[in-house]
């Protein structure tokens, strides 16, 4: 018999649904792990790409005779559409006096992008409007051109979809709106007959992406709330992405021409180059200036300050984070080896590859005010940007993407009550494998007990002593508590041991310590990750619990890297 096989709970993360983190022992569901996170969030996904929440925020996205209003027009449903679907819909006119429209109530603001299919009829035009932040772009259905007509959107697009089908939309900043209004013809302009459309489509971002399909309400997909996040950063095999909350303190983390970026020498070419979000919705910044370009951070003044952002290299290599409110307050990346060039005064980077050119690059800054700035260092010199992050801590967490207002994305909870059965109340074994790195944070990597700081057993990270440890308590009073101090990052196979006077604990196939003196308290519950006022941040990568206690030649064999 394996030591796999002799385990009670078997979680290595592979099977998700919302709320849900699947284990693959037991396999009747008695081990299956309740997941919360309150808010939308992001991840690593399979194909390397930074994935996020999608939506579609207008209604009736497909049903324009429903929630939408038609003024002087009609809509007739069951055409033939761009996807080989009869799903499209006749949008008519009789030319009544050129404003003829369908068009839909709904309030919103910051950075989103609107997008319709629409093919020509016996009318060439489409001309998409939104109320309140005014903007007009007018479609040329029957050759592929397109113009603003009125405002200033931040990008337009018109893409072939084949069989005379489109997708057309626009892009902008919207200090606010009210209504969406789609023309099938040019304002203004007296033209009887039909144009085809399908699919509208309304959501955050500087890109159209997959079309979703609404009803009555608004609908989200990718990582939306409690959705479980199997991260695949630096593996081809998901681990658990458990995080603490954070809040990204920027308004815009990808529109860096917003009105809270301050423009210092530089021009902004947005939707410039892909992203690590696999879209084409990263900027392009060069410095025009005598000196080096930036865009400014406003002000902030948290005690512990990270700085984040994806950056790749274009006419030049050197990217540069900064305190613009002090001298030599700096880290300078350099973008065609992935390698720190220079930090200053105190500062310290990191640098981590995203694939294809990108890295992400981090700049942590403590007890220190000021107004921070991404940049190059030369004139003229310009580099790709994407997904700016500013939050309060000692690293960076996976990122937060940011419209037009600060976003926060609540705490990962992972756990499971109730289980009696699969914990050995008299002796067992529990196991962790993760992904350690010195955050210089507090951490709890696993624990079993009752849901109280009066019985459990759990193992985990303590900043200040600068060790992994596992702390037992049963009825309230400490029983154990085993270390093994100043851990490298990488990593760690971690398992504990226990039995009345009889605990151990290996990490990597060595024993870190023993107690002979520690009674087990009662154990009903699992948590993976934080637990209490404790944080977690490193991808959970397997956890196993046992009902025996596994021989110490067994607990080597186990956490052998």
């Amino acid at each position: 018999m394996s030591i796999y096989d002799k385990a009670s709970l078997v979680l290595i993360p592979s099977g998700t649904k919302t709320s849900k983190v699947y284990s693959q022992k037991p396999t009747n569901g008695d081990g299956d792990f309740t997941f919360s996170r309150s808010t939308a969030a992001t991840r690593v996904n399979a194909s390397g790409n930074i994935e996020k929440e999608t939506q579609n925020l207008l209604l009736q996205s497909n049903n324009f005779n429903t929630t939408w209003t038609l003024y002087s027009a009609t809509a007739t449903s069951g055409q033939a559409g761009y996807d080989g679907s009869s799903d499209a819909w006749e949008i008519s006119t009789t030319g009544v006096n050129g404003f003829e429209n369908l068009n839909q109530n709904i309030s919103f603001s910051g950075v989103h992008t609107i997008s319709m299919y629409a093919k020509a009829g016996s009318n060439n035009y489409l001309t998409m409007r939104s109320l309140g932040t005014d903007i007009r772009v007018q479609f040329k259905l029957d050759d592929g051109t397109h113009s603003t007509t009125f405002g200033s959107p931040i990008d337009t697009f018109m893409e072939d979809a084949g069989g005379g089908w489109y997708r057309c939309g626009f892009t902008a900043n919207f200090s606010s709106a009210s209504e969406w209004v789609f023309y099938p013809q040019q304002i203004g302009i007296t033209d009887a007959g039909t144009i085809y459309i399908q699919d509208a489509q309304l959501e955050q971002g500087l890109v159209a992406r997959d079309y979703i399909e609404t009803t009555t309400t608004a609908i989200y997909g990718g990582i939306t709330d409690n959705v479980p996040r199997l991260d695949y950063t630096d593996s081809s095999c998901p681990a658990l992405l458990l995080e603490p909350q954070r809040t990204n303190v920027l308004q815009n983390s990808e529109y860096f021409s917003g009105s809270d970026w301050i423009n210092n020498g530089v021009t902004i070419t947005n939707n410039a180059v892909i992203s690590p979000e696999g879209k084409t919705n990263a900027a392009l910044l060069t410095g025009v200036s005598g000196g080096f370009g930036i865009v400014k951070f406003s002000t902030w003044t948290a005690t512990n300050k990270v700085a984040s952002c994806f950056a790749k290299a274009g006419s030049g290599n050197i990217f540069k984070i900064a305190n613009v409110s002090a001298a030599n307050r700096y880290v300078l990346f350099d973008l065609s080896d992935g390698t720190i060039s220079e930090e200053s005064a105190g500062w310290t980077g990191s640098i981590e590859d995203f694939g294809n050119g990108w890295y992400r690059c981090t700049a942590i800054s403590n007890n220190e005010t000021g107004t921070f700035s991404l940049g190059t260092t030369a004139a003229s010199d310009s580099v790709y940007i994407y997904g700016a992050q500013l939050e309060a801590g000692s690293y960076a967490t996976s990122y937060i993407p940011a419209y037009g207002s600060s976003v926060t994305r609540n705490a990962d909870s992972c756990s499971k009550t109730g289980v009696s059965s699969l914990i050995g109340q008299t002796e067992g074994t529990m196991f962790a494998e993760i992904n350690f790195v010195d955050n210089n944070t507090d951490s709890m990597f696993m624990t079993i007990g009752d849901g109280t700081s009066i019985n459990r057993i759990h193992i985990g990270y303590d900043k200040t002593s600068d060790w992994i440890y596992c702390n037992v308590k049963a009825a309230g009073f400490q029983q154990a508590l085993i270390t093994s101090s100043s851990p490298s990052d990488g990593i760690k196979k971690i398992a504990v041991a226990y039995k009345q006077n009889d605990y151990v604990v290996y990490i990597n196939g060595v024993s870190v310590g023993a107690d002979t003196n520690a009674n087990v308290p009662t154990l009903t519950r699992i948590d993976i990750g934080g637990y209490f006022s404790a944080g977690f941040e490193y991808p959970v990568k397997q956890n196993l619990l046992f009902k025996t206690r596994l021989t110490n030649a067994e607990l080597a064999a186990l956490t052998t890297i």
